[in-house]
C-alpha cells in the first residue's frame, strides 16, 4: 500500500489517504519547531500526495491550528480532510499564568476542559477562526477518558461529553457543518462504550491498536466493522519503543518502558532481523492492514523523519513474515496483517 491510497471513512461521504499527518509536534510539543519547518513539513506531506491532516486546540495551545490554517490556507478546500476537536476550550492569558507542560512556547491560552453543548459549539466556531478555514471535516471529542480524566473523574466527564458534546456535534453533522464526527482518546474501551450509546462515524484511537496491543480486536473493532464506523490510529509506535526498538531508554506509552515490554520488542527485532525488515515499517503497515482503520496518523518533527515514515510505509514486507510472528505468540492469530 502506497502512503496517498485512498480509503473510504465510515459510512460518510469522506476518503482519506492511509498515511495521515498528525499536527501535534508542530504545536512546539517538549520542544520548538519553527515556522518554516512547520510549514515544510505540511509542504512535503503534500507533495507526496497526504490529503488527510489531523490538528486540535489542545496542541500548542492553538499554536497548531494557527500554523495549520497558515499553510493550507490556499489549497483548494475540496482537496483534503482535516480534523479538529472539541472538548478544550482555550482562554486568552498572561504568559506568566499559564502551565504550558508539555508544550514550549504555545498560544497564549489557558486550556480547560468543557464537553458542554454550548461549549462544543464555541470551540468548533474558535477553531476556524484559528484554523482560517470554513470548515472542518472531522470532528473528535477529545479525551474523555481515564489517562486524561483519572478513574474517579472519567465517569462524569464520559457522561458529560455524550450528553452535550455528542449532541452538539451530530446537529452540526446534521447541518453540513462538519461531514464526520467521533471520539479520539487514548483508550479503546472508551471509544467501544461511545460506539455503544451514539451515532459515531469514526475514531481516533491513541496506541491501542499497534504491534504490542491487539485487546481492541475483543470488541471495539469487530463493532466498528457492523456499525460501519472508522478508526484512524494515532501513536501506532506506542509512543517510542517501536519505533527505536528495545534500546535503554525507550519510552512505552510515554514512560520507560518496562521489562516485560522491553523483552518482547527484542523477540519482535529477531524475527525482523530474520526477514530483513525494519521494525516501525512493520509496526506501521500492521495497523493500517485491518479494515476497519482508515488510516495511519503520524506525528513527525522535521521533514526527514516524515520522508522516513514514508520510507516505512513502502517497504516490501513478506507474508512468512507476518505468519512468524503469530507462529511465536508475538502477535494475535486473529490480528489481520498485509496482504
Amino acid at each position: 500500500m502506497k502512503p496517498q491510497t485512498m480509503r473510504k471513512l465510515g459510512p460518510v461521504d469522506l476518503d482519506v489517504t492511509a498515511f495521515s499527518l498528525g499536527l501535534a509536534p508542530i504545536g512546539n510539543f517538549l520542544k520548538p519547531i519553527s515556522e518554516p519547518e512547520a510549514h515544510a513539513i505540511i509542504q512535503t506531506a503534500w507533495d507526496a500526495g497526504i490529503r488527510y491532516y489531523d490538528t486540535a486546540p489542545l496542541y500548542g495551545h492553538g499554536l497548531s491550528e494557527l500554523r495549520t490554517g497558515h499553510s493550507l490556507r490556499w489549497r483548494r478546500r475540496e482537496d483534503y480532510v482535516l480534523s479538529s476537536k472539541v472538548g478544550r476550550m482555550l482562554t486568552p492569558a498572561p504568559r506568566a499564568q499559564i502551565d504550558f507542560t508539555p508544550w514550549v512556547d504555545a498560544g497564549a491560552f489557558k486550556v480547560h476542559f468543557d464537553y458542554s453543548y454550548d461549549g462544543t459549539m464555541r470551540s468548533v466556531e474558535d477553531s476556524l477562526q484559528r484554523l482560517g478555514l470554513e470548515r472542518i471535516d472531522m470532528a473528535f471529542i477529545h479525551d474523555p477518558d481515564v489517562f486524561t480524566h483519572g478513574p474517579e473523574r472519567q465517569p462524569e466527564m464520559f457522561a458529560q461529553a455524550m450528553a452535550g458534546s455528542a449532541k452538539a456535534l451530530q446537529r452540526l453533522r446534521d447541518e453540513k457543518v462538519v461531514r464526520a464526527i467521533g471520539v479520539g482518546c487514548n483508550e479503546w474501551q472508551v471509544c467501544h462504550e461511545a460506539l455503544k450509546q451514539r451515532d459515531f462515524d469514526c475514531f481516533l484511537l491513541a496506541g491501542r491498536y499497534t504491534l504490542l496491543e491487539q485487546d481492541a480486536l475483543d470488541a471495539f473493532l469487530p463493532l466498528c466493522q457492523e456499525r460501519g464506523a472508522s478508526v484512524v490510529v494515532g501513536g501506532g509506535f506506542n509512543s517510542g519503543i517501536l519505533a527505536t526498538g528495545a534500546r535503554p531508554g525507550a519510552k512505552y506509552n510515554y514512560q520507560p518502558a518496562p521489562a516485560a515490554i522491553m523483552d518482547r520488542v527484542a523477540r519482535i527485532e529477531q524475527v525482523c532481523a530474520e526477514f530483513d525488515v525494519p521494525l516501525p515499517a512493520a509496526a506501521l503497515q500492521f495497523v493500517v492492514a485491518h479494515p476497519a482503520i482508515a488510516s495511519f496518523i503520524a506525528g513527525v518533527r522535521n521533514v526527514a523523519q516524515l520522508q522516513q515514515n514514508f520510507a516505512w510505509f513502502n517497504q516490501t514486507i513478506p507474508g512468512a513474515f507476518w505468519s512468524e510472528l503469530k507462529r511465536r505468540g508475538l502477535l494475535r492469530q486473529d490480528a489481520p496483517t498485509p496482504a
